[in-house]
């Protein structure tokens, strides 16, 4: 024995109870799955992302009715040569020098500056720049309801995960159940053969059996492994087991006739597929604006110095190559005034260009319609599938109950040279049988009502019945 110091001693104790509480999986209930889901599935942080940006978007276009304001400083040094003819200055590659027109070419060079302000401002364009954060505010309502389908479709997607690999874990547990008494099964007929009091046929049916029900075990902890990994990943963490809730095979929902609280309307696909209607006809809206002209109120202040002298062009002597004489302002100038720009063409594209967004308005409303009509049929169709849950559930009881009976009759009656081989193994089929739909029955009911969730749009018909 260690003679530890008592603190010391708590202190081990501490630990040890640490570490033996993290050794024992702890319980995923499906509460904290949807939580941990929505916290950390991939492509509802991208949907967010997506929100965000378009929030920023809107910020950016409200701020696009400001004037548009510069100011510009620059200080030059080159010579001022001067020549009559045209020229075209393509994408700003020609200098603005200005000087007398000379009879040949000199290289007097000087320093000049130039200082401006300038205001532009399209003070009126029919509405254009309303109609584009118009436009803009639904693109954000559309990727915030993007954001809510999302959400609520992993929702959904999760619960049913959950309840497949609960469904799952519980039938590995009738197979093992299953293999256990064919392995029992294998016991009685190996003994009895040996005995001389049942023919070596009944060992090979009893191998037999036995064989048949590892690999029924094997394939349904290959389906617990395969649900495990899914819902792993919907949760966004690592591969793992599970141990899960054990109220969906215990007890049936609080409440199954309860009606959704959500109208068809509101629905988060509807919602969705709405503000893809409301976006494409705010954009025909923008679109028709481009037809009309712009008003602009524009203003610029300029100062301007040279080194070159006023009578440089009678004395070419006449310029002074120092800084200081070229970054001083000499002269100013200054120019306001109001412009209307319409390009006259743009009526015959614009048509055009409307025309077809209202193309794509009519086609989201059919895809709308669809919906709508898919959804309506699926909330009739949950009713059904409920009340079949609810048949099923009653009658698995009768069927466990006749299977257990039987299986035990024929176990007694083999036991006792008073049945064949092939009887019991049909016992011991249907008692596998009836134990899986016992399972499969409560399952059912749970995902009868998650359906009824996902057609009505409302979660919490599912998750409020725990």
């Amino acid at each position: 024995m260690f003679n530890l110091p008592s603190k010391q001693l708590l202190l081990f104790l501490g630990v040890f109870s640490v570490f033996q509480a993290h050794a024992q999986q702890k319980v995923l209930n499906i509460k904290d799955a949807e939580q941990m889901a929505l916290a950390n599935y991939g492509t509802i942080k991208s949907k967010a992302n997506q929100l965000n940006a378009a929030k920023a978007n809107l910020k950016e276009t409200r701020t696009e009715y400001l004037p548009d304001v510069s100011i510009s400083a620059q200080q030059d040094y080159g010579t001022a040569n001067g020549q009559n003819g045209p020229l075209y200055g393509y994408h700003g590659l020609s200098v603005a020098s200005s000087g007398p027109t000379l009879p040949k070419q000199n290289w007097n060079a000087a320093f000049g500056s130039l200082y401006l302000s300038n205001v532009s401002w399209d003070f009126f364009s029919f509405g254009k720049s309303h109609e584009k954060i118009k436009v803009q505010r639904n693109i954000v309502n559309l990727d915030e309801n993007d954001l809510s389908q999302e959400q609520f479709q992993h929702e959904v997607r999760v619960a049913s995960t959950y309840l497949n690999l609960l469904a799952a874990q519980q039938l590995a547990k009738a197979q093992q159940d299953n293999l256990n008494r064919a392995i029992d099964l294998q016991k009685v007929v190996v003994a009895r053969v040996k005995n001389g009091l049942n023919a070596g046929v009944d060992s090979a049916l009893a191998n037999a059996e036995v064989s048949n029900a590892k690999i029924a075990l094997t394939n349904t902890q290959q389906t617990v492994q395969e649900q495990s990994n899914q819902l792993s990943v919907y949760l966004g963490i690592p591969a793992q087991e599970f141990e899960l809730d054990s109220a969906f095979i215990t007890r049936l929902p609080t409440n199954l006739s309860a009606p959704g609280a959500v109208q068809l309307a509101d629905h988060p696909e509807l919602k969705f597929l709405q503000n893809r209607i409301d976006v494409s006809d705010q954009q025909a809206k923008y679109l028709k604006t481009f037809a009309l002209p712009t008003f602009s109120l524009f203003g610029v202040y300029q100062g301007r110095g040279s080194g070159f002298n006023p009578d440089y062009s009678t004395n070419l002597n006449s310029y002074s190559s120092s800084y200081g004489a070229g970054a001083n302002p000499t002269r100013y100038n200054y120019l306001f005034g109001v412009a209307m720009v319409w390009n006259l063409t743009s009526p015959f594209r614009v048509h055009y260009q409307v025309q077809s967004q209202k193309y794509t308005s009519a086609q989201f409303k059919d895809d709308y319609d669809l919906a709508a009509q898919k959804l309506t049929a699926q909330q009739v169709l949950a009713e059904t599938r409920i009340g079949n849950a609810l048949k099923n559930y009653r009658e698995v009881p009768v069927e466990v109950s006749a299977a257990g009976d039987a299986y035990k009759q024929k176990y007694t009656l083999y036991k006792n040279g008073l049945a064949n081989i092939v009887d019991f193994t049909q016992a011991l089929f249907t008692l596998n049988r009836a134990e899986v739909d016992r399972y499969i029955a409560f399952n059912n009911v749970w995902q009868a009502l998650l359906f009824k969730s996902a057609a009505t749009g409302d979660f919490g018909t599912f998750i409020n019945n725990f």
